[in-house]
């Protein structure tokens, strides 16, 4: 499910992940969290964005400050429905709402990202496992089974306690209708669906208990066939795409 012999079909959601290079961490601190929420924002747009840091300095913010809204400008290139961030894999749910709009994004985020690190980390090569891995969304069964498993995909892992803090997912804009990175729009009408804040923590967190009671709870460096893992899970929640 990893290999894309069809183009990406904008107005389609998909789920969007990739993992560090031989299962290495690819956030060593909260500064390589904030930087990569940063980017996910800034390199949403068809605008090209060289550098964040020259962005930085042209509107007079601080290295060294934590997730900035910087103005954006031209058109998005994919709308986030949810994410979650782990210590070495991230995963998405994204709408292309552009043509090829999210392999520009990917393109965009995981290139300036690998540079940033690369340069603090004075290392070379590649960060990530190669392309960005994507599944379309099928249809409203597979998308309610995986709203949850992104969203609150840290919960699936035995993430040693060293590193709870390098993780960053869209549960809480969820869980407090205050949307940041995941769009305001989609965001909104998931939780109408559901009925509220209240049911979408609980479709959420049923998801999660079944991922669990059947896999156990793996390590960060353990293989998932996510094929077989969402598409194994009983029908749940009600919301519509």
């Amino acid at each position: 499910m990893s290999i894309r012999r069809q183009p990406l079909v904008t107005g389609e959601m998909y789920h969007v992940y990739n993992r560090g290079v031989d299962k290495r961490d690819i956030f060593s601190d909260k500064k390589d969290i904030y930087r990569f929420v940063e980017s996910i924002k800034e390199f949403n747009r068809e605008d090209n964005i060289k550098s964040l840091s020259n962005l930085r300095k042209s509107k007079n913010i601080s290295e060294n400050s934590q997730i900035v809204a910087l103005p954006l400008s031209g058109e998005k290139l994919v709308e986030v429905i949810g994410y979650c961030l782990n210590p070495n894999h991230f995963h998405f749910i994204l709408k292309q709402v552009t043509d090829n709009g999210i392999s520009k994004f990917m393109h965009k985020l995981q290139g300036g990202y690998s540079y940033y690190y690369n340069i603090k980390n004075a290392r070379s090569g590649s960060l990530f496992q190669g392309k960005f891995k994507s599944q379309i969304i099928i249809d409203e069964n597979y998308f309610n089974k995986l709203i949850g498993y992104v969203n609150k995909n840290y919960l699936i892992h035995n993430i040693p306690p060293n590193k709870n803090d390098l993780v960053f997912s869209g549960d809480f804009e969820y869980e407090n209708n205050k949307f940041n990175i995941i769009s305001k729009k989609e965001g909104s009408n998931i939780l109408e669906i559901l009925g509220g804040v209240n049911k979408f923590k609980k479709h959420c967190d049923e998801i999660v208990s079944i991922v669990r009671e059947e896999r156990g709870l793996k390590s960060l460096l353990e293989d998932e066939d996510l094929s077989v893992i969402i598409e194994s899970l009983p029908d749940s929640g009600k919301a519509s795409i």
